[in-house]
């Protein structure tokens, strides 16, 4: 999703604390890019063959090393592209014909989601499709006891140059007075301290 040119590289939404609280206005949605790269690890089922391995690490250099096939490049393509491609090997290579083959993406490694501030361990945490707000939060032992919950900054990266910022209050989500918000890779959640 792109901004108009008007945008400025900043722009912040606030939400309200409290019963009151909705989603931020004009925020954009998610891209829920499921594409593979690097890190990444999946689980490929070839039926009827328990012999094969059936994890698999993306290399650095954006390719598995698949038996019989050898590296098979994978870094940049959605998982039944993947699957697609090794089919279409083993029975080019009559090594299977017809082959039924699943792959589940385990970890997207090469997609992260940054969480700084007051949380008890500041980190970047693998991405996974449908992954929330709450979520990334609880996987980096969630709040501080100097944490404000109800001023957590998510900024979403929308082009090279551009970002965007909502105010979001994590006690409005747990409190089921506003929904709970889905992440997108590269997104960064800063929870700020209490002003005492």
């Amino acid at each position: 999703m792109f901004l108009r040119r008007s945008v400025p590289l900043l722009l912040s939404f606030c939400l309200a604390c409290g019963s009151t609280a909705t989603a931020p206005k004009n925020f954009p949605a998610p891209e829920q890019s499921t594409v593979v790269g690097p890190e990444d690890l999946f689980q490929i089922d070839v039926v009827g063959e328990k012999d094969l391995p059936k994890e698999f690490q993306v290399q650095p250099d954006g390719s598995i090393d698949f038996p019989y096939l050898g590296r098979v490049q994978v870094a940049g393509l959605e998982p039944q592209e993947i699957v697609d491609i090794l089919r279409k090997k083993l029975e080019e290579n009559k090594i299977l014909s017809d082959p039924q083959i699943t792959l589940v993406v385990k970890q997207y490694n090469s997609k992260k989601v940054n969480v700084i501030g007051a949380v008890q361990k500041p980190d970047s945490v693998a991405w996974a499709p449908g992954m929330t707000l709450v979520v990334a939060i609880s996987r980096c032992g969630g709040f501080t006891t100097m944490a404000d919950a109800s001023h957590v900054i998510l900024i979403r990266r929308v082009a090279k140059d551009r970002a965007v910022k909502a105010v979001v209050s994590v006690d409005a989500i747990t409190h089921n007075s506003q929904e709970d918000i889905l992440l997108q890779p590269g997104d960064t959640i800063n929870v700020e301290q209490r002003v005492f």
